[in-house]
């Protein structure tokens, strides 16, 4: 084409091009956010799936997503839509928001924390925890009434010895299972096995606050495994006075059995070998409890006078 001929149009595409050069600059940055962007989402997902310690394949069989593109999307190279976002939250049971980064102040000094405590030997975290809760206490709502919990595996006497100790008290005794049950109509195997773990620990929730709301007094018998949500297990620590039941790993196997509850772990060849990993696995979360109590070798009797004793000394402010 003869510029020289047509001015207004040479014009024209000058300006075009300038305008273009003057926007190649700023599409680095961009490409730069967007990057960024994705390797957060790849981290949220990465955390929430470990935390619920679910493997990859799980998450791409409850998901819907493929193992690939689940891989894809935590090591930032994948391009979620929102409608696979919401399946993924959805497996997870965590609201979706919770997959997406947030770029404010609060949001980027949780990141250094979590930065700060990957660093740090896992015998430890336990007590930083307690050291971040105790801390964070003071910004929550921390009213524990006279409500007991107690935690713990089977077999340590959660439900002997609460209920035991609610008639001493003169409160009501709840076990949060029995409870769960009355609410989903149907027994916890039958829940677990139709709506998921995940189901499961929504009533275990949803049924921990109502007995919160409902009673200042109460003596309340968890099942073992509410440690493993740590969202259930801070407001455990928080509103109620906790204490670890606990016995040595023969006790509880021959307390179940004596029960006749051979519910999995006796099912098991090597139900004690289960039965100690577990213990193991939660061992430093039910050591956050603010008192522990060894029911081992002790007779009913004796288990109640001492935990009577504990509870004596929450209400003239000792223990944790």
């Amino acid at each position: 084409m003869n510029y020289n001929a047509c001015p207004q149009r040479f014009l024209v595409v000058a300006i075009a091009k300038a305008k273009m050069k003057m926007r190649q600059p700023a599409a680095a940055p961009q490409r730069d956010h967007h990057r960024a962007f994705a390797a957060a989402i790849g981290r949220l997902l990465r955390l929430s799936r470990a935390k619920r310690g679910m493997t990859r394949r799980q998450l791409a069989h409850a998901s819907g997503a493929s193992e690939r593109y689940l891989a894809q999307i935590e090591s930032g190279q994948g391009n979620p839509s929102v409608i696979i976002l919401e399946s993924i939250a959805r497996a997870l049971d965590i609201p979706i928001i919770e997959l997406l980064p947030r770029s404010n102040g609060r949001t980027l000094a949780m990141a250094e924390i979590l930065d700060i405590l990957a660093r740090v030997p896992v015998a430890e975290l336990s007590s930083l925890a307690e050291l971040i809760e105790r801390r964070a206490s003071q910004h929550m709502q921390v009213d524990r009434g006279r409500r007991i919990a107690l935690i713990g595996l089977r077999g340590a006497g959660k439900s002997t010895l609460g209920r035991r100790l609610a008639d001493a008290l003169g409160c009501p005794f709840i076990e949060l299972d029995r409870l769960i049950e009355q609410d989903y109509g149907a027994r916890i195997p039958d829940l677990i096995e139709i709506g998921g773990l995940a189901t499961f620990r929504r009533y275990e929730r949803a049924c921990l606050e109502r007995v919160i709301d409902e009673h200042e007094t109460a003596v309340i018998a968890t099942a073992g495994g509410i440690v493993s949500n740590a969202e259930t297990y801070a407001l455990l620590l928080r509103r109620t006075h906790t204490v670890w039941i606990k016995a040595r790993p023969e006790e509880h196997m021959r307390r179940v059995m004596a029960q006749g509850d051979f519910r999995p772990m006796a099912q098991n060849r090597e139900a004690m070998a289960d039965l100690v990993a577990i213990l193991d696995a939660r061992r430093s979360d039910y050591a956050r409890a603010h008192a522990e109590l060894d029911t081992s070798e002790d007779a009913v009797e004796q288990s109640l006078a001492k935990l009577a004793r504990t509870v004596a000394s929450f209400a003239a402010g000792g223990a944790r």
